[in-house]
């Protein structure tokens, strides 16, 4: 089944990957920050070869956004993400896993989940099947 990791932060400045720039990340010493990079890049390297990784991007600024809206027939177009809240959506992977404790397993694994949130969620098919 695929699933869809969505990764949230708060980042100080918006620069991939989010969490290098959380200040719990900063607050490290630096053999810890390497540690954690190190591992970092060895999870999409296992993750990749496994095939578990389908795909993903990070996504730009939240302030470079739009959000559209159409009401009565005329869309309304307004600057940046619609929600108020401080974490912001960072960017997205796509998972093929074989159960939703498998999934949960990767995100927990994921350096975003430490410094911010991954929330894990189940992608449909068009017919509204669970992929």
């Amino acid at each position: 089944m695929k699933y869809l990791f969505l990764i949230y932060s708060n980042p100080e400045s918006w620069e991939h990957p989010i969490f290098q720039r959380d200040p719990r990340f900063l607050a490290l010493s630096q053999d810890e920050r390497d540690e954690l990079l190190r591992d970092d890049e060895a999870l999409y390297k296992e993750f990749t070869e496994s095939g578990e990784l389908v795909g993903g991007v990070a996504l730009g600024d939240p302030m470079d956004s739009k959000t559209v809206r159409v009401r009565d027939g005329v869309p309304a177009t307004t600057d940046g993400p619609y929600i108020e809240t401080k974490e912001q959506l960072a960017g997205y992977f796509v998972f093929d896993c074989d159960s939703p404790e498998r999934a949960a397993e990767i995100a927990a694994r994921f350096p975003d989940a430490r410094f911010g949130a991954v929330e894990v969620r189940p992608i449909m098919d068009m017919s509204g099947q669970e992929m």
